[in-house]
Protein backbone atom coordinates (compact mmCIF):
# COMPACT_ATOMS: atom_id res chain seq x y z
CA UNK A 1 0.00 0.00 0.00
CA UNK A 2 2.78 2.29 0.83
CA UNK A 3 4.34 1.54 -2.57
CA UNK A 4 0.86 2.53 -3.89
CA UNK A 5 0.91 5.27 -2.34
CA UNK A 6 4.09 6.99 -3.01
CA UNK A 7 4.21 5.39 -6.77
CA UNK A 8 0.58 7.99 -7.31
CA UNK A 9 2.91 10.85 -4.84
CA UNK A 10 5.65 10.79 -7.70
CA UNK A 11 3.08 10.50 -10.57
CA UNK A 12 1.36 13.31 -9.10
CA UNK A 13 4.78 15.40 -8.70
CA UNK A 14 5.77 14.49 -12.13
CA UNK A 15 2.35 15.42 -13.87
CA UNK A 16 3.02 19.14 -11.79
CA UNK A 17 6.42 19.21 -13.06
CA UNK A 18 5.28 18.62 -16.75
CA UNK A 19 2.05 20.75 -16.19
CA UNK A 20 4.73 23.82 -14.92
CA UNK A 21 7.32 22.69 -17.74
CA UNK A 22 4.91 23.67 -20.54
CA UNK A 23 3.24 26.46 -19.42
CA UNK A 24 6.83 27.86 -18.72
CA UNK A 25 6.99 27.00 -22.83
CA UNK A 26 4.46 28.50 -23.48
CA UNK A 27 5.24 31.46 -21.84
CA UNK A 28 8.65 31.83 -23.26
CA UNK A 29 6.97 30.79 -26.86
CA UNK A 30 4.44 33.85 -26.03
CA UNK A 31 7.63 35.92 -24.88
CA UNK A 32 9.92 35.20 -28.41
CA UNK A 33 6.52 35.76 -30.50
CA UNK A 34 6.17 39.15 -28.88
CA UNK A 35 9.85 40.27 -29.15
CA UNK A 36 9.74 38.83 -33.00
CA UNK A 37 7.38 41.33 -33.36
CA UNK A 38 8.83 44.30 -31.35
CA UNK A 39 11.91 43.61 -33.80
CA UNK A 40 9.97 43.09 -36.94
CA UNK A 41 7.96 46.89 -36.42
CA UNK A 42 11.54 48.06 -35.08
CA UNK A 43 13.22 46.80 -38.78
CA UNK A 44 10.10 48.56 -40.17
CA UNK A 45 10.91 52.04 -38.95
CA UNK A 46 14.31 51.88 -39.92
CA UNK A 47 13.53 51.18 -43.44
CA UNK A 48 10.81 54.02 -43.34
CA UNK A 49 13.61 56.36 -41.91
CA UNK A 50 15.87 55.28 -45.14
CA UNK A 51 12.71 55.55 -47.66
CA UNK A 52 11.57 59.19 -45.71
CA UNK A 53 15.60 60.57 -45.92
CA UNK A 54 15.54 59.58 -49.87
CA UNK A 55 11.72 61.41 -50.09
CA UNK A 56 13.06 64.06 -48.15
CA UNK A 57 16.47 64.95 -50.58
CA UNK A 58 14.33 64.56 -53.76
CA UNK A 59 12.03 67.31 -52.45
CA UNK A 60 14.65 69.51 -50.83
CA UNK A 61 12.77 69.04 -47.76
CA UNK A 62 15.57 70.84 -45.26
CA UNK A 63 13.56 70.78 -42.43
CA UNK A 64 12.20 66.89 -42.82
CA UNK A 65 16.02 66.19 -42.92
CA UNK A 66 16.59 68.16 -39.79
CA UNK A 67 14.13 65.81 -38.23
CA UNK A 68 15.59 62.70 -39.39
CA UNK A 69 19.34 63.46 -39.00
CA UNK A 70 21.08 63.96 -35.30
CA UNK A 71 23.01 67.43 -35.92
CA UNK A 72 26.39 65.57 -35.37
CA UNK A 73 25.30 63.49 -38.12
CA UNK A 74 28.25 62.91 -40.63
CA UNK A 75 27.85 61.62 -44.06
CA UNK A 76 30.32 59.84 -45.78
CA UNK A 77 31.01 60.59 -49.74
CA UNK A 78 32.05 58.06 -51.70
CA UNK A 79 34.92 59.94 -52.27
CA UNK A 80 35.55 60.10 -48.67
CA UNK A 81 34.92 63.54 -48.21
CA UNK A 82 33.55 63.40 -44.39
CA UNK A 83 30.61 66.00 -44.79
CA UNK A 84 29.07 67.58 -41.44
CA UNK A 85 25.29 67.43 -41.94
CA UNK A 86 25.03 71.11 -41.47
CA UNK A 87 27.23 71.66 -44.79
CA UNK A 88 24.91 69.06 -46.56
CA UNK A 89 22.14 70.54 -46.00
CA UNK A 90 22.96 73.93 -46.85
CA UNK A 91 24.41 72.35 -50.41
CA UNK A 92 21.15 70.91 -51.01
CA UNK A 93 19.42 74.40 -49.77
CA UNK A 94 21.84 76.22 -52.39
CA UNK A 95 21.00 73.87 -55.31
CA UNK A 96 24.83 72.43 -55.15
CA UNK A 97 23.62 69.15 -54.67
CA UNK A 98 20.18 68.82 -56.66
CA UNK A 99 18.48 65.23 -56.52
CA UNK A 100 15.78 64.54 -58.62
CA UNK A 101 14.49 61.04 -58.04
CA UNK A 102 15.29 58.24 -56.44
CA UNK A 103 14.20 54.47 -56.73
CA UNK A 104 14.71 51.44 -53.88
CA UNK A 105 15.69 48.61 -55.15
CA UNK A 106 16.95 46.63 -51.59
CA UNK A 107 17.14 47.10 -48.07
CA UNK A 108 19.39 44.48 -46.28
CA UNK A 109 21.54 43.94 -43.48
CA UNK A 110 19.57 45.27 -40.91
CA UNK A 111 21.42 44.79 -37.77
CA UNK A 112 20.20 46.08 -34.28
CA UNK A 113 22.05 45.98 -30.63
CA UNK A 114 20.16 47.66 -28.19
CA UNK A 115 19.83 51.39 -28.59
CA UNK A 116 21.85 51.25 -32.03
CA UNK A 117 20.98 49.81 -35.50
CA UNK A 118 22.58 50.21 -38.99
CA UNK A 119 21.32 49.25 -42.65
CA UNK A 120 22.23 48.88 -46.20
CA UNK A 121 19.73 51.09 -48.58
CA UNK A 122 20.60 50.48 -52.47
CA UNK A 123 18.38 52.68 -54.69
CA UNK A 124 18.88 54.08 -58.02
CA UNK A 125 19.55 57.93 -57.24
CA UNK A 126 19.64 60.78 -60.15
CA UNK A 127 21.29 64.29 -58.86
CA UNK A 128 23.59 66.63 -59.92
CA UNK A 129 26.32 67.16 -57.55
CA UNK A 130 28.83 69.83 -57.18
CA UNK A 131 27.61 70.55 -61.07
CA UNK A 132 28.49 67.28 -62.39
CA UNK A 133 25.25 65.31 -63.68
CA UNK A 134 22.59 65.15 -63.82
CA UNK A 135 23.66 61.63 -63.28
CA UNK A 136 21.58 58.55 -62.24
CA UNK A 137 23.80 56.07 -59.77
CA UNK A 138 23.56 52.98 -58.08
CA UNK A 139 23.83 54.51 -54.55
CA UNK A 140 24.77 52.01 -51.38
CA UNK A 141 23.91 54.01 -48.16
CA UNK A 142 25.27 52.53 -45.01
CA UNK A 143 22.84 54.34 -42.49
CA UNK A 144 23.55 53.84 -38.91
CA UNK A 145 20.66 55.03 -35.95
CA UNK A 146 20.74 55.61 -32.65
CA UNK A 147 17.62 55.70 -30.26
CA UNK A 148 17.07 58.91 -28.12
CA UNK A 149 14.14 59.08 -25.91
CA UNK A 150 12.49 55.94 -27.57
CA UNK A 151 12.81 57.28 -31.56
CA UNK A 152 15.16 56.14 -33.81
CA UNK A 153 16.93 58.85 -35.19
CA UNK A 154 20.29 58.76 -38.06
CA UNK A 155 23.50 59.52 -36.85
CA UNK A 156 26.25 58.56 -39.71
CA UNK A 157 25.75 57.64 -43.71
CA UNK A 158 28.13 56.18 -45.82
CA UNK A 159 27.95 56.24 -49.43
CA UNK A 160 29.30 54.49 -52.65
CA UNK A 161 28.12 52.57 -55.44
CA UNK A 162 27.05 48.77 -55.90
Amino acid sequence: MKQVLLLVGIALLLMGCQETRLTDTAEQSSSERTRTMIRHAEEEILKNLYRQVNQAMVDGDIQALEKLLKPETELIHMTGYRQPVAEWLDAIASGEMAYYSWQEEAITNIQMNGDTASLIGQSRVKARIWGSGPSTWPLQIEMHFEKQHGQWIITKQIASTY
